[in-house]
């Protein structure tokens, strides 16, 4: 559950990044096709840059643990422990509750909505034109494209509005808009918790509609005019959510886009802003330091001359053990099985087995499975003044009953490899580079209020056209729609000086940037094309630093890593074999 936490925390990060890169650097320029891969990336970026985790290993000398400290006296007993039950609320599975009920709520509306453009598209005449499916439709809804398929009702436009929109919709359809459209509601399932992803997906829509109304306007030859019809569409709310609609509630900012110059290229360095930051991320976030004790084992020092004890802790490692073994079967014949050894995220011991034979004659099992880090133990081997020996365990309690070799008899396999019982080790990974600071941008001048654009006129009180009858040889319904255009042409026509004045005030107040703000922006150019020429020799030094002797380094490691993870997969084999083997027993 923590690891799960730790990524949702991490990929969240990553996203706000990014958006935050879109937000303050790219939203105002009109790469907006570079705009649409930059988020995508960032969506993609934030769920796989968080598993890709590099382990660097130090070594440290083992603490030892004075014999005056601890009190061998009592029998270790785990399985007749007395454990008090008290009943605690686990958080971590409310919020996963919580998580899950939300999840589940947009999982239905995602479906709802499918659902919902089933029946728009259901049963629909369809009319195939090169690469594109039109369907004309009777209900009063926004036009809109799904992949292939572009939806409209011909009845509520003009011929030349209806080219304006179809031209839009192309757009959208030609260039799998409605994929961005599925990625970011998808997102918004996974997160939903998130607010940023919220706002993350409202940036790739609106980035959508100025890349359509920017290739539309293209092909218009009346900009002006394609201006009206978004205007126009603006009387139109309903709409089928999972589509690329026509209607958007961003139609200021869509027309203030059309009417902006194109962004100078050197402007392209914004895309790049971004590098340094996941560079420390990785640095900050993504290198585990996994602290590990020398190969020696911990032994403790004899009670008396005839006895032999070895100390097992929270912190023995598997090559402790191993030693363990090796010593116990050179000094007193005896063999030593370690299985289902199990650790927590802090690499302390929480579960062990230890099977003590000699030959085919089992002499005494300890097993200890648990949540907590376990208790300090250990082997002791006593020699009789008749020479025979007895092994047992001990704990800081008293001693367990020593059991002689030839107590009991029981047929069982003996374990003597001590390699199976250890894991192969890990390769180290090469330790990146540390990388000087990136160059400072220069700061954009801020732009007077005098000079910001005004609001546009209230459309909110604009008349809807009427509709066309259904029967156009009705002569008296023909008549009364006349009648109507008539008076809606009116209303239009009265429109029509508001928004000639609101044209004129904006070319009034870009006419004035020219003079004031443009002579700020020429001197901030020059300080970004320095800033420019900075961070291209930036890039070439990350480059440097990143290639050559380190990508050599990290070539070999992905060697490394495939060989130690088919030694891993032949010792989980072997382990499973262990398993079997003492449970025959």
């Amino acid at each position: 559950m923590e690891a799960l936490f730790i990524f949702i925390a991490k990929s969240s990060g990553l996203m706000l990044l990014f958006y935050c890169a879109y937000y303050f650097l790219l939203r105002k320029e009109t790469f907006f096709n570079s705009s649409r891969w930059f988020l995508l990336a960032g969506l993609i970026t934030s769920i796989i840059l968080p598993f890709l985790v590099y382990t660097k290993i130090v070594w440290i000398d083992p603490v030892a643990i004075p014999v005056s400290d601890v009190n061998y006296s009592r029998a270790y007993s785990p399985h007749h422990a007395i454990v008090q039950e008290s009943f605690e609320i686990n958080w971590n599975y409310v919020v996963l509750a919580i998580y899950c009920i939300g999840f589940l709520a947009l999982i239905i509306k995602f479906a709802l909505d499918f659902y919902s453009l089933n029946s728009v598209l259901k049963g629909k005449k369809v009319h195939q034109q090169a690469d594109f499916k039109f369907i004309d439709v009777r209900e009063n809804i926004a036009p809109f494209s799904y992949f292939d398929y572009i939806v409209y009702n011909s009845s509520m436009y003009t011929a030349a509005e209806l080219e304006n929109i179809i031209e839009h919709e192309k757009v959208h359809s030609d260039q799998n808009h409605t994929v961005d459209v599925l990625i970011s509601r998808v997102f918004c399932v996974l997160f939903w918790f998130n607010p940023i992803i919220w706002l993350y997906k409202k940036a790739i829509l609106q980035n959508l509609e100025f890349i359509a109304d920017s290739e539309a306007a293209k092909k218009i030859s009346d900009k002006k005019a394609y201006q009206y019809t978004l205007l126009k569409i603006t009387t139109h709310e309903s709409c089928v959510a999972i589509t690329n609609h026509f209607y958007q509630s961003l139609i200021k900012k869509r027309i203030v886009m059309l009417n902006k110059n194109q962004s100078k290229k050197w402007n392209y360095w914004k895309y790049y802003a971004i590098l340094p930051v996941l560079v420390a991320f990785v640095l900050l976030f993504q290198i585990k330091t996994i602290a590990q004790e020398k190969n020696q084992p911990q032994e403790i020092s004899k009670t008396n001359d005839s006895d032999d004890i070895y100390n097992i802790n929270k912190n023995t490692t598997d090559q402790e053990l191993k030693v363990i073994a090796e010593k116990l079967k050179k000094n007193h014949d005896a063999d030593i099985a370690v299985s289902n050894i199990k650790r927590n995220s802090k690499n302390e011991l929480i579960g062990i087995k230890i099977n003590i034979k000699k030959g085919t004659k089992e002499v005494q099992t300890i097993e200890i499975d648990g949540d907590e880090a376990i208790d300090s133990f250990a082997i002791s081997v006593s020699t009789e003044k008749n020479g025979i020996k007895k092994i047992g365990v001990v704990t800081d309690t008293e001693n367990i009953k020593s059991t002689n070799y030839e107590d009991r008899v029981a047929e069982i396999a003996s374990y003597n490899d001590s390699d199976r019982m250890t894991p192969p080790v890990p390769p180290t990974p090469p330790a990146t580079p540390e990388l000087q600071p990136a160059p400072v941008a220069p700061v954009m001048p801020v732009l007077p209020k005098d000079l910001e654009l005004p609001a546009s006129p209230n459309m909110s009180h604009m008349p809807k056209p009427p509709v066309l009858p259904r029967n156009t040889s009705d002569k008296v319904a023909m008549k009364d729609f006349d009648k109507k255009m008539a008076e809606f042409q009116k209303k239009m026509d009265a429109f029509q000086p508001k928004l000639d004045a609101y044209q004129n005030q904006v070319e009034d107040i870009m006419s004035k940037r020219e003079l004031v703000y443009d002579k700020e922006m020429e001197k901030y150019e020059i300080a970004m094309e320095k800033f420019g020429a900075e961070m291209d020799k930036y890039g070439a030094y990350i480059d440097q630093q990143f290639g050559g002797d380190f990508e050599k380094k990290m070539e070999q490691f992905e060697k490394d890593m495939k060989v130690y993870e088919q030694n891993m997969k032949a010792h989980e084999k072997n382990m499973k074999k262990v398993e079997r083997d003492i449970k025959k027993s």
